[in-house]
């Protein structure tokens, strides 16, 4: 009894010493801010004071009497607007449009388009996007690790690896190339994520699954950059959507959908699918159908502005695409401006990729042309990003016990939207990944 009496300060004393230990090794950085954006309400607040203590936010205080001086050590963002991490929920990191990039596959290998993703990860990053949803590209998996695991800088990724596909559809990778070629390539299949059925639909589900996805895409209608004839078309029957969207939610995922046709996005929303992409043929009774279904909307304006562009670029697009892309692209701005005013749930998403990667926040500046109020779009590319993400408990929003994910503009974004495309400071996680 004695010994033991004896042994119960000694491990108190142990007990302190950890604890002192663990409260020195905890870091804590201010960060004064002149305004901060409430996300959630989409109002721009007044000055606060936000506390990180690894890596996530432990004090969002109000500045009732705000001081001269800031104390050494601290970050003085007074002159700017503090707003969560900036989400787009539809990016490509593991391309980038060039007119070489329908003979480059023929050329290059994983390695080389690896390498170049770590730039454009980069890239997007300082752009002030410290979250993506990446919604095709095998690497993507690999990058999304590298990140996790702190080799190298980038946003925070939601992958879905391999897009679903329908055989000849967009985003079947045989598509294009001879047939002595396909031939010699075989025909892909689920494992490839291309489908034809229900059965083969529930196996390309599974397959991305076992890969390591996050969420799942799948191409419902024809694309435009797809070397392919139409690209509104509908491509998946109603129960291959169906099997995909009931397979996925089974393994809690989230199915996202490309579609710029009028029927296929129909067959889409009503087999489940808890995003539209594009939408670029939607009308008014599309828009009530997702409003019921409760579908959100990812418009990608700024990738069908460039397409537009860029079609009256000879050389630029092969001549099968050139005329999709001028007709579709120039459409989906204005798709943009009737969601809104309709009611449907927008949140922000690029197609980063099919134009060059750190330029996304341009998006913002096309939805406020659109009719989209600032301050909604803002919140599109934050707390409504991460509802469709489901991740709002740790994402979207300056909050007490939230990943320490920040973007600070000089001035007052609301009033003046292209300031987003200047970040003077981006924060994931606590760490500083620019500051100017």
């Amino acid at each position: 009894m004695q010994s033991q009496s004896k042994a119960l300060p000694l491990i108190s004393w142990l007990a302190l010493c950890l604890t002192a230990s663990a409260s020195a090794s905890a870091s804590t950085q201010q960060i004064h801010c002149g305004a901060i954006f409430d996300a959630e309400r989409a109002v721009l607040l007044g000055p606060h004071i936000l506390s990180v203590t690894d890596g996530k936010f432990d004090r969002v205080e109000e500045v009732r009497h705000p001081t001269s001086a800031v104390p050494v050590g601290d970050i003085d963002l007074r002159q700017s607007t503090c707003l969560p991490g900036l989400i787009d929920m539809h990016v490509h990191l593991g391309m980038q449009s060039s007119p070489a990039a329908y003979s480059e596959g023929f050329r290059l290998n994983p390695e080389d388009y690896a390498y170049r993703s770590v730039g454009y990860a980069r890239r997007t990053l300082e752009a002030g996007f410290t979250t993506v949803r990446d919604l095709g590209g095998v690497q993507t998996l690999a990058l999304r690790n590298a990140i996790d695991q702190g080799l190298i800088q980038g946003p925070r990724i939601i992958a879905a690896g391999k897009s679903i596909a329908t055989t000849g559809g967009h985003a079947d990778p045989r598509n294009g190339i001879s047939r002595e070629l396909a031939e010699s390539l075989g025909y892909p299949g689920p494992e490839e994520g291309v489908i034809a059925g229900p059965i083969e639909a529930r196996r390309a589900v599974r397959q991305r699954y076992k890969e390591g996805s996050d969420v799942i895409k799948i191409t419902a209608t024809g694309g435009v950059l797809s070397f392919a004839k139409s690209a509104d078309n509908p491509q998946f029957m109603e129960d291959e959507i169906r099997a995909i969207v009931d397979t996925a939610h089974d393994y809690g995922f989230r199915v996202a959908a490309h579609a710029h046709g009028l029927e296929g996005m129909r067959r889409a929303v009503n087999a489940g699918v808890d995003s539209i992409e594009h939408g670029t043929y939607m009308d008014a009774a599309t828009f009530e159908l997702m409003k019921t279904r409760g579908t959100w909307y990812v418009p990608t304006v700024l990738a069908g502005v460039f397409v537009s562009e860029k079609s009256r670029e000879i050389g630029y697009y092969p001549e099968i695409v050139r005329p999709k892309a001028a007709r579709i692209g120039a459409l989906i701005q204005g798709t943009l401006g009737r969601a809104y005013a309709a009611g449907v749930r927008i949140a922000f998403g690029t197609d980063a990729g099919v134009f060059p990667h750190g330029e996304n926040a341009r998006e913002f500046e096309l939805m406020v042309e659109a009719g989209v109020p600032s301050a909604a779009a803002l919140q599109s590319a934050t707390w409504n990003a991460s509802l469709l993400l489901d991740r709002n408990d740790d994402l979207g929003s300056l909050s007490v016990g939230k990943r320490a994910d920040l973007v600070a503009v000089a001035g007052n974004p609301v009033d003046e939207i292209a300031l987003m495309k200047a970040p003077v400071l981006v924060m994931k996680d606590g760490v500083i990944a620019l500051q100017h």
